[in-house]
């Protein structure tokens, strides 16, 4: 429940900004500890797993389901238990004192007690149609959840960093060829793992070659490759296209007031989601470049709601 300020302002004890398993974990924490959660979805809501199509790693579901009907049972488990749930997107924030406060789509200001931010991070695309057009279809961002779909086939990858050769990889133990795609002479990723890539016999490295095109009318049935050197198309038939050219935690708003790493992922004192702001929490992938599966994220999640209430319970506020 929230209340209204002397400034005009809502006031409540924990606002959660972001909606995918980190927030809405969150939500169910927080709604049952009678925190009163006001969560605002973003503009994505149910975050990266809306775009997912068959989810099969995560426990609970024997049979698998679908990315964004997960998200509504996650929605409506946290709705059940009182979670006040709405569309809206932080824009700006202001924790320079106490209550923290929240910009919500420009124009509406939050006060809360403790904040938890949950907004996730999003993969970054080549930016080709075709891209788009398959994706959920053979296109994918992430090897470790759509890898297993694709088990005896001969799929690609794109990507030159750590990420990527993990991934292919990953792809290397389930997919009978995995085409690299790189796009200069050499690898950025760290020597280890281009030494582990370079003894796989089955990753089969494409130097200085770029995407041209995904092809596939209903789903991803080859690639186009460009040689950025001789200016040579070649077509390679895959029945998968991964891309790993990196993920962009979605934190811009908390620029210059949260500590971050270079790649601007929210740092958090180990082993918490705290923050480097007393009644601010991180969770899920806006502070995880690391794992960024659902479960982690839901796990960080209840993590982060928990740190919530031991904070108010500390500083008087619940």
């Amino acid at each position: 429940m929230s209340t209204e300020t002397n400034t005009g302002n809502e006031k409540v004890s924990c606002l959660i900004i972001g909606s995918g398993p980190a927030g809405y974990t969150a939500a169910i924490y927080a709604a049952r500890a009678n925190m009163k959660p006001l969560l605002y979805q973003g503009i994505q809501p149910g975050g990266q797993l809306t775009i997912t199509t068959e989810v099969e790693n995560y426990p609970g579901y024997p049979e698998g389901i679908q990315g964004p009907e997960m998200m509504l049972d996650f929605e409506k488990q946290a709705a059940r238990m009182g979670t006040d749930i709405r569309y809206g997107l932080a824009t700006k924030v202001d924790f320079s004192g106490h209550p923290l406060k929240v910009q919500i789509d420009e124009e509406k200001w939050i006060e809360a007690d403790s904040v938890i931010i949950s907004t996730g991070a999003s993969a970054k695309w080549l930016g080709i149609p075709s891209e788009q057009k398959l994706n959920g279809h053979g296109v994918s961002a992430c090897a470790v959840c759509d890898g297993f779909f694709f088990k005896g086939k001969d799929v690609a990858i794109v990507g030159a960093g750590d990420t990527a050769a993990e991934e292919a990889l990953y792809l290397s133990k389930l997919c009978n060829n995995v085409h690299m795609i790189v796009r200069r002479h050499e690898m950025r990723a760290s020597k280890v793992m281009q030494d582990r890539v370079l003894k796989t016999s089955n990753i089969i490295i494409h130097w200085n070659a770029e995407t041209d095109e995904v092809l596939g009318d209903k789903k991803v049935e080859g690639v186009r490759l460009l040689n950025n050197q001789t200016g040579e198309k070649c077509e390679i038939e895959v029945s998968a296209f991964f891309v790993a050219i990196g993920h962009q935690p979605n934190s811009d708003i908390f620029k210059g007031v949260l500590d971050m790493d270079e790649a601007g992922y929210i740092k958090t004192i180990p082993g918490t989601s705290k923050t480097n702001i007393a009644g601010v929490f991180a969770s899920g992938d806006v502070q995880d470049k690391i794992y960024r599966q659902a479960v982690t994220a839901a796990g960080s999640g209840c993590m982060a709601a928990l740190d919530a209430e031991r904070y108010l319970g500390e500083a008087g506020l619940h």
